[in-house]
């Protein structure tokens, strides 16, 4: 079975877009090397594109959850504020607040709701508490 990449619209386009740009560099390249560099990606792009899952707002009645897809708004023991979206592992980047599900911070995250306190060690104990959870997709 085929493992499923979890994308925002956003992100299955830039996917989109990367796989076609490099098809046409394959056509323009006669360089073996990089021909070989270029096929592997075009297969590792293939293979996403494939099984590619758009992430998509839970239904209203689970939208207090934690879940993929969701920015989360949490406040640390010290009152400091941090605001994370909960991505799949393709798009995970930390500098744009975008956690990847499979992250220590992600696992401990999912299924909570607003108020509930989350402890999370990575590499330092930190408490959360969760003031705000919504769903924006693009």
């Amino acid at each position: 079975m085929s493992e499923k990449f979890y994308l925002t619209k956003k992100g299955l386009e830039k996917i989109k877009k990367e796989y076609q740009d490099l098809r046409r560099i394959k056509l323009a390249k006669t360089d073996r090397e990089d021909l070989s560099f270029l096929e592997d990606k075009l297969v590792e792009l293939e293979s996403i594109l494939k099984n590619a899952e758009i992430i998509k707002p839970p239904s209203k009645e689970r939208q207090g959850i934690i879940n993929l897809g969701a920015t989360v708004v949490l406040e640390d023991s010290n009152g400091k504020i941090n605001e994370f979206m909960i991505v799949g592992t393709l798009e995970t980047n930390p500098k744009e607040g975008k956690i990847s599900l499979e992250s220590p911070i992600g696992k401990a995250l999912l299924n909570h709701k607003v108020y509930d306190e989350v402890m999370i060690t990575s590499p330092i104990k930190v408490i959360y508490k969760i003031k705000k959870i919504k769903y924006e997709l693009i």
